[in-house]
């Protein structure tokens, strides 16, 4: 028997992310009423697994490494998430990241979980082949912790192509040389000569620049001439604002973890990744442009901010100050509780990140499909796919925030968790 109840409060010990993600979801869920049993599942995690792993460096000295991979939720499928090279890494950034990617996959329609992890390591102190005994030894402490049916982890923040295609290698050379092949989507976003798809490197950014322009469909409003700013200037960040570009909207500012640039004339978006490739990875210094404080930033005039860095960046003491109309949130997180409910009072609509940013995930899907099922799939076909699963997706939300009066992302949480209610309904509790 389905039974009801009130919303379940956050734990008060819970701090951070995982406090804002709680709040999120239990406000999604009071809303549809969701089956309390079902709440208390999803309210938790599955596993939480913390490995500390010991690397011998260039100069002989062995540091101990910290690694994290959490796995929330797979009444869908397996789990599925990134792994980021971050010092904010830690057990709870990894727990509301993997009930994130839960809401994520749900809502586009993806048979997967969610997961998260990564290692808590500031990546720039580190040689390449350094990092290649890191992301190896990891790998092989992981061991049968992922697995290409069970947990599927890809790129996230400061890992990349390389660093998959190192796991893949090394997870697939702990199976028997009979084997070995069928395990190579044990992990997404590796390079296209090592079973990457074509599109995976963009496809984050697309998403952000589709449903940003969904979104101004909707509102019969043309991209040309929006000025929009940028928080982190990474593949996500660089690929949204080259779309968004070509389209005809003017970049006008940029913050990464340096500096933060302003230019209201605009910023020539590939003129800037030409010279970050050649500056450390940074905007500072960038030739005509102004450089402002970093707590000025998410205040500049602009039309549509695209915050792309960390989670917890717009706050109850930044999100006053915003001018926009738009907020896309192209990180997992960027907007806290407390800093959008003032946005949306001050009339700011949102674009939620397990919408906004979920091309990623979609480009996963499509290579881990490839490589399952041997085949060979084009950049053309893969973004016309990924184009066409985030309109649906998008409507869903947007039809379904006009139907119930409500933001996105509590329509666009609603929907998700509706899903996987309907799996637990129908499947039951074991045992």
């Amino acid at each position: 028997m389905i039974t009801k109840d009130i919303q379940l409060p956050v734990k008060k010990t819970e701090t951070g992310m995982v406090a804002n993600v709680l709040e999120q979801f239990n406000k999604a869920a009071h809303h549809i009423q969701l089956n309390p049993n079902i709440q208390r599942i999803l309210n938790v995690t599955n596993n939480e697994i913390i490995i500390h792993f010991p690397v011998k460096m260039d100069n002989g000295d062995v540091e101990i490494f910290t690694g994290y991979r959490v796995q929330h939720n797979n009444a869908l499928g397996p789990y599925k998430g990134g792994l980021r090279y971050h010092e904010t890494v830690d057990i709870d950034a990894a727990k509301a990241l993997a009930m994130w990617m839960t809401w994520k996959t749900s809502l586009a329609g993806l048979p997967y979980g969610g997961a998260k992890g990564g290692i808590k390591i500031n990546p720039k102190l580190y040689s390449q082949s350094e990092l290649e005994r890191i992301t190896r030894r990891f790998t092989y402490a992981l061991g049968d912790n992922i697995g290409p049916e069970h947990d599927i982890p890809a790129p996230d923040v400061n890992t990349n192509a390389q660093t998959m295609a190192w796991i893949a290698d090394t997870y697939m050379s702990t199976k028997s040389p009979s084997e070995r092949s069928t395990y190579q989507h044990v992990v997404t976003g590796k390079p296209v000569g090592s079973g990457g798809i074509e599109g995976r490197d963009r496809s984050t950014g697309y998403g952000v620049f589709l449903t940003i322009k969904l979104w101004a469909d909707k509102r019969n409003i043309s991209l040309k001439g929006q000025r929009f700013i940028v928080q982190g200037f990474g593949n996500v960040g660089y690929w949204a604002s080259y779309f968004m570009d070509q389209e005809g909207a003017i970049l006008v500012g940029v913050q990464d973890a340096f500096a933060s640039i302003y230019q209201p004339n605009g910023i020539d978006v590939n003129q800037l990744q030409s010279y970050i490739n050649h500056n450390e990875g940074s905007v500072n210094d960038f030739a005509d442009s102004k450089t402002i404080k970093k707590e000025d930033f998410f205040a500049l005039d602009c039309d549509i901010i695209i915050p792309a860095a960390l989670g917890n960046q717009i706050t109850e003491e930044n999100a006053s100050l915003i001018k926009a109309k738009l907020i896309a949130e192209g990180a997992n997180g960027p907007t806290n509780v407390s800093g959008e409910r003032i946005l949306l009072a001050n009339g700011i609509e949102i674009i939620p990140d397990i919408l906004c940013n979920s091309g990623g995930v979609i480009g996963s899907y499509f290579e881990w499909l490839q490589n399952r099922n041997g085949e060979l799939w084009h950049m053309d076909e893969v973004l016309l796919k990924l184009e066409k699963t985030l309109q649906d997706s998008f409507n869903k939300v947007y039809n379904f925030a006009i139907a119930e009066d409500i933001d996105m992302r509590t329509a666009a949480y609603c929907i998700a968790i509706q899903r996987i209610e309907k799996a637990y309904i129908q499947r039951g509790i074991f045992p």
